[in-house]
C-alpha cells in the first residue's frame, strides 16, 4: 500500500502525541487526552489538511498495551491504518540518540513509519473469543501470583516464627487466601467455557493438548500467543519468539556456542519448559531422547531439554498443519 501521510503516536497512559508527516516532511505536533472524544477532536483537524484521508495515513505507534486502545478503537471503527511495532524495533532502527522527549519520540515514531512504508505490517484486530481468553488468563495468572504471596511466607515461616505469631498470620490470611482460590476456580472453568463453546478453539485444542507433556495452560496461551496459529505459523518464528531457538555468534576465526536469545516471550519460554520436564518423565520417546543424549552422549542436560522444546513445538505446529491429533505410535515407514 502507498500512504501520503505519516502520522507517529507517542502513547501514554493519560496523553497522546501526535507527529504528523506529509512524505518525509514535518507538518505538525500536537499533544492530545488520551480519550476518545480528544482523538475525535484530533482527526478533525487531520481532515482539513489538503487533499487528506484516512486510507491515504498511516497511523504508526508503539505498543503500549491496554493504553493503545482508544486510537486503536477509534482507528478500527472509521477503517484507518493502524500500525503497531515494537518499542525495541523502533529504538534499534534510530541508531545512536541523545535525549528524548513525547514530541521527539513521537517525530522519530513518523519518521521511522515513512523510512519502513514498504515493510508496513498493518494491525487487524484478533476475534472477540481470542481478547477474552487473554484477558482471563491473564486475571489468572495474577490470582496464582497474588495466592503465592501470601501462602508462600506463611509457610516459610512455620519453623521458624513464634507459634503464636505463626498462628495468627495464618488465620488473619485463611479468608483472603481461600477468596483467592475461589476466584481462580472461577476463573478457571470460564477459561474453560470460553474454548468448549467456540468449535476452532476447541479443536485447535484438543489437537495441541494430544501432545504429550502439554496441559491446557500451555495450550491456551500458545493459541492466545500465535493468535489461532494465523499471526505465527511458522514453528521456527514461534521457537525464536519463544526464546528456545538458539543462535551462534561468528566472527572471524572466533566460533562461538549456540545460545538462546533473552529478548524472548518469558512467559511462554517459562511453560514450554514445565511442558518439556513432563514430556521427558512420561514413559516415551522423548524420555528416552532425554536419557540417552544426557547418560550416553554426556551432553548437557539443559541443552537437550532446550532441544525437547523444540521437538515439542514442531508436534503442535504439525498437527495444526495436518488437522490431526498426535499419535504416540505413530509409524513413518507406513505413512
Amino acid at each position: 500500500m502507498e500512504f501520503t501521510y505519516f502520522i507517529g503516536i507517542d502513547v501514554s497512559k493519560n496523553e497522546l502525541d501526535f507527529a504528523v508527516l506529509h512524505g518525509k516532511n514535518f507538518l505538525f505536533h500536537k499533544e492530545t487526552a488520551n480519550t476518545a472524544q480528544a482523538i475525535s477532536g484530533f482527526m478533525k483537524d487531520l481532515n482539513k489538511l489538503p487533499d487528506f484521508s484516512l486510507s491515504d495515513a498511516v497511523f504508526c505507534m508503539e505498543h503500549t498495551g491496554i493504553y493503545n486502545n482508544p486510537l486503536v478503537s477509534y482507528l478500527h471503527k472509521n477503517k484507518g491504518n493502524c500500525w503497531l511495532e515494537s518499542a525495541l524495533q523502533i529504538k534499534n532502527s534510530m541508531g545512536n540518540l541523545r535525549g528524548k522527549n513525547d514530541k521527539v519520540d513521537a517525530i522519530r515514531i513518523a519518521e521511522y513509519a515513512y523510512k519502513n512504508r514498504e515493510e508496513v505490517r498493518l494491525w487487524k484486530p484478533k476475534r472477540a473469543v481470542i481478547n477474552q481468553l487473554s484477558h482471563y488468563t491473564t486475571l489468572r495468572a495474577r490470582l496464582i501470583s497474588s495466592c503465592k504471596m501470601l501462602s508462600t511466607p506463611l509457610k516459610e515461616g512455620a519453623d521458624f516464627m513464634d507459634k503464636s505469631l505463626q498462628k495468627q498470620a495464618n488465620q488473619l490470611c485463611k479468608k483472603a487466601i481461600d477468596s483467592i482460590k475461589e476466584s481462580l476456580k472461577r476463573t478457571e472453568k470460564i477459561i474453560d467455557q470460553i474454548i468448549a463453546s467456540d468449535e476452532e478453539l476447541n479443536r485447535l485444542f484438543s489437537l495441541i493438548t494430544s501432545v504429550t507433556g502439554i496441559g491446557p495452560v500451555t495450550a491456551v496461551q500458545v493459541l492466545i500467543t500465535t493468535n489461532e496459529f494465523k499471526d505465527i505459523s511458522n514453528p521456527k518464528k514461534f521457537a525464536c519468539y519463544s526464546g528456545v531457538a538458539p543462535f551462534v555468534r561468528e566472527s572471524g576465526i572466533f566460533r562461538g556456542r549456540g545460545r538462546v536469545s533473552h529478548l524472548a516471550d518469558k512467559t511462554m519460554k517459562k511453560l514450554l519448559h514445565m511442558s518439556a520436564l513432563s514430556a521427558i518423565t512420561s514413559n516415551g520417546e522423548l524420555k528416552n531422547y532425554y536419557e540417552r543424549k544426557v547418560s550416553e552422549e554426556k551432553k548437557n542436560k539443559m541443552l537437550v531439554l532446550n532441544a525437547v522444546r523444540n521437538k515439542l513445538i514442531l508436534r503442535i505446529f504439525t498437527c495444526v498443519a495436518q488437522n490431526r491429533k498426535y499419535q504416540k505410535d505413530y509409524d513413518k515407514s507406513v505413512a
